[in-house]
């Protein structure tokens, strides 16, 4: 990909729903001297020009394999995503990505797919959000048991989202991605069992035990954190 180019086709394109929810999501190098910029870029665009019913997220990635430092994820309904694609370039945009590509580097990439499921309170942004890669071999099963024990072992101030790339990077390595997010770097860097203790605690570690048991043979493939920069 030549930093970031948008191809104005009908995509089968995240939202806060599981139901009809699906994302496209492109990554990109800022040096450290173009952050501010790319992102004054991306903020006064998408704030006058969000599209109709789709999410718009700018992140800054850590910890992870491969060049890239930022994405952008684009989530929504299959509707709202495709009318979005489907419009075609205007002169406002074309103007955006001609001054956007003039402070980015070439990236690892593009990718679109599919939410699955969605545990934890919606109205919150969580900043650090973990993110995990993985390859499963019954991904039914996997479903099923992650749905399962995240919706019983879910503590507050975490939301988890899992879902399923449908082409793009990745695509081959990993069948399913969960991202797990928190209010702020400090929760993050804890992770979830320093949210929880006594009863709770015990409760979600037998519960893990369970769930290593019953998740279709999922194997980690890659693991991240980003932060969230912007929303619109």
């Amino acid at each position: 990909m030549k930093k970031i180019i948008f191809v104005f086709a009908m995509f089968i394109a995240f939202s806060v729903s599981a139901q009809d929810s699906y994302y496209t999501v492109y990554t990109f190098v800022v040096e450290p001297q173009n952050q501010a910029t790319v992102y004054n870029l991306v903020e006064d665009y998408y704030s006058k020009n969000k599209p109709e019913g789709v999410f718009v997220r700018l992140f800054e990635i850590h910890f992870a394999g491969g060049d890239a430092t930022h994405s952008i994820v684009f989530s929504g309904s299959q509707e709202a995503l495709g009318n979005m694609y489907g419009g075609g370039p205007n002169d406002s945009f074309s103007l955006f990505l001609t001054r956007l590509n003039q402070h980015i580097k070439d990236g690892s990439g593009s990718a679109m797919g599919r939410n699955i499921s969605l545990v934890g309170e919606t109205n919150v942004r969580y900043r650090a959000q973990r993110m995990y890669f993985l390859d499963v071999k019954d991904t039914e099963a996997f479903d099923a048991a992650h749905k399962k024990f995240h919706s019983a072992h879910n503590p507050a101030g975490v939301l988890v989202n899992m879902g399923a790339p449908s082409v793009g990077m990745g695509t081959g390595n990993y069948n399913r991605w969960v991202m797990v997010g928190f209010k702020d770097m400090k929760t993050a860097i804890g992770g979830v069992n320093k949210l929880l203790d006594g009863d709770a605690l015990k409760a979600r570690e037998k519960a893990r035990e369970e769930l290593r048991a019953s998740n279709g043979g999922a194997e980690l493939k890659g693991s991240g954190l980003r932060l969230l920069l912007g929303a619109w």
